[in-house]
């Protein structure tokens, strides 16, 4: 699967595939049952999201590669619950049950970032929630917003 489909969007807005971004965006791959996504991968993009908001596209998608495959019914219920209630995230959430969108992209497992230019071209791949992961993201992120990254 190279894009998630329209019913696999769990919360928020289905988002289209970056070929038809007019603006860069991120995604990141996660799984509840990773710590380092909830405990850092999650609260950096809502971090993103409040620092760059409507300038870059933002998407979490909750895979199974490298984790449990559970059914829908076991996984959506717990994601919906966490991402409206529990995390509060700003951003669209879909559903990659059986790992096919963190094969296609080639992801090394959870938390995973994809950085796409508006038009769909993939600039980044970067596995980890780290701060050396982080910075680099932020810095990219400041780049497309146009602010001096060495602030």
């Amino acid at each position: 699967m190279e894009w998630p489909l329209q019913e696999d969007f769990v919360h928020g807005d289905p988002v289209v595939p970056p070929a038809h971004w007019t603006a860069p965006g991120l995604v990141m791959t996660f799984n509840l049952e990773c710590s380092g996504c909830v405990s850092r991968g999650i609260p950096f993009l809502k971090r993103l999201h409040a620092e760059f908001g409507s300038r870059v596209q933002l998407l979490a998608v909750h895979t199974s590669f490298g984790h449990r495959r559970l059914p829908r019914e076991d996984v959506e219920p717990t994601l919906l619950k966490f991402s409206r209630d529990f995390a509060r995230l700003p951003f669209p959430v879909a559903l990659d049950l059986d790992g096919a969108f963190a094969r296609h992209w080639r992801t090394e497992g959870t938390p995973h970032w994809l950085a796409f230019s508006p038009g769909g071209e993939l600039l980044r791949s970067v596995y980890g929630s780290q701060d050396n992961a982080q910075t680099r993201l932020q810095y990219l992120l400041q780049e497309w917003a146009g602010e001096d990254a060495g602030r």
